[in-house]
Formats: structure tokens, C-alpha cells, sequence
């Protein structure tokens, strides 16, 4: 296939998709943040900052940080400015532009650190952001980045119509400029740019009757992520209504059962600057 040179953001720009967005952020909080420090740093960029909803955590978890959000959706940045604004002890902590991420409008050396989380999967070009991240990045500074890996995605009992379903929605994203496979290249990307103390890290969810409780919530929460495309993937003719109406019922049916499988892992990395 070739790609083509716009990347749409597959889910939408609807006020539901935007509370979706902070119900993602919140669902995902404990799995991303746990290794993640920024308690020394005071400015960061961060990049894809979409409607604020990570942004939110970062300046929750630690109260001294200053961000800067870019992302190229206006609806996006206004709701970021109107959410976090809601917010008393963010107030004076967050500031927001409309910028490519592959051509920053910052001099080099103006931030402490950055932060990277489910953007690069969205770009056509994720090697040129990286490099551009790292020239305005001062000399020490920490870049820490959260992709998918979505091949590793796994149900049981066995779902048929998710399959197709989820194979659609890989490749409507491939065939818009993105990757969703690039967790597992992070490594490669950070190194071939020039940052070094590269680290990656694979976590992953995995529920089964261990803990059905989580095994449930886990499943209704993608339940709302792979739907929330559903529009989309009908409109272009990757699916067609009757697989997303079978793909609904199959999550159903696994949220129900009694010996349901869940798996899916997604990749963090970490890397430094230095001149």
C-alpha cells in the first residue's frame, strides 16, 4: 500500500471523543506514570498535547512543572485551554499553540524535558519530530515517549469480526501516514537521531479470571476506544456496518464471559540529550 501524505485523526474531534480522550488518560494513569519523574524539571514540551488530557496528570503529579502544549487541531487546543483552565492549581502552569510537531517554532535550549504520549503512531514522519524535540531540548534533558504496539492485541475467547475489525483499523491508520506498530521501534528512532541513554520498557495489560473485575472495565474501555472509529472506517469503506455491529457483540460476549482473556502491551521509552 502507499501511504498517503495527510494523517486524520482517525477517531474524530466530537465532544464525546474529547471526554473520551480524558477517560483514556485516566483509565491508562497507573500503566504510564509509574516510572515517569519530572519532580526536578520546571519547563517541558509537550508534544500532541491534544485536549489537555495528559497534560492534566503531569501537572497533578508534579506541581512545579510548567508545560507548553503543541498540536495542530485548534478544536483541540481550545478545549486543552478550557479544561485545564478549570483547574485552580494549574493556573499560570499551561500554555498551548497550534505547531507541527515536525517544525517547532522554538529557539534550541528552551525546555527541560518532554513528553510524548499516543502521538507518534499519528505522524508520517515520527523520525523528524524526534529530531526536531531534541534541538530545543537543553543539554540533560529527559524525553519519555508512550506508543502502541497494537499487534500485540489479544481476545478469547476468539472474536472474528473484532479481528477484521481491528486489522481494518490498523490499516486505515497505516494508509493515513501512521504507524501503529511504532512502539516497538522507539528504541531505533531515539538512537538514529542522536539521543542517547535510550531505555524502552514493554508493559502490558493482561486480565483473565485473576482479576475479573479489572478484566471487565479493561474490555468496555476498548469496547469505546475501537467503536469510537467506527464512523470513520464506515465512511471509507474499510468496514462495512454489519462487521461493526458483529465486532460489538463479540466484545459483549467476551466482557461476559466467564473465561475471558485480555492482552494488550504498549512500549515507553526514555532517552537523554547531549551535545
Amino acid at each position: 500500500m502507499t501511504k498517503k501524505t495527510d494523517f486524520p485523526y482517525l477517531h474524530g474531534f466530537s465532544e464525546t471523543e474529547q471526554q473520551r480522550l480524558r477517560t483514556q488518560a485516566e483509565f491508562a494513569e497507573h500503566s504510564v506514570y509509574q516510572n515517569i519523574n519530572f519532580s526536578g524539571v520546571k519547563k517541558i514540551l509537550e508534544v500532541g498535547c491534544g485536549v489537555g488530557a495528559q497534560s492534566e496528570i503531569l501537572l497533578r503529579r508534579f506541581p512545579r512543572l510548567h508545560i507548553t502544549g503543541i498540536d495542530l487541531n485548534q478544536k483541540q487546543l481550545d478545549a486543552a485551554k478550557s479544561f485545564i483552565g478549570s483547574i485552580p492549581s494549574a493556573q499560570g502552569r499551561f500554555e498551548c499553540q497550534e505547531m507541527s510537531a515536525d517544525n517547532l517554532k522554538f529557539e534550541a535550549n528552551s525546555f527541560e524535558g518532554a513528553f510524548l504520549c499516543w502521538i507518534l503512531e499519528h505522524v508520517p514522519n515520527p523520525a523528524q519530530v524526534l529530531s526536531e524535540v531534541r534541538r530545543v531540548l537543553r543539554p540533560g534533558s529527559e524525553i519519555v515517549i508512550t506508543e502502541v504496539m497494537n499487534s500485540s492485541f489479544f481476545l478469547e475467547p476468539y472474536s472474528p469480526c473484532v479481528w477484521k475489525y481491528w486489522m481494518a483499523f490498523n490499516d486505515y491508520q497505516y494508509d493515513h501516514a501512521g504507524d501503529p506498530f511504532i512502539g516497538a521501534k522507539l528504541g531505533n528512532l531515539l538512537t538514529q537521531v542522536g539521543y542517547h541513554q535510550v531505555k524502552t520498557e514493554v508493559k502490558t495489560w493482561h486480565f483473565d479470571n485473576r482479576q475479573p473485575d479489572q478484566r471487565r472495565q479493561t474490555i468496555q474501555y476498548w469496547t469505546e476506544l475501537l467503536l469510537s472509529a467506527a464512523d470513520k472506517l464506515i465512511e471509507e469503506k474499510y468496514v462495512d456496518q454489519d462487521i461493526v455491529t458483529k465486532a460489538k457483540e463479540e466484545l459483549q460476549r467476551v466482557a461476559n464471559d466467564p473465561n475471558a482473556v485480555f492482552m494488550y502491551s504498549f512500549m515507553q521509552a526514555s532517552a537523554r540529550v547531549y551535545y
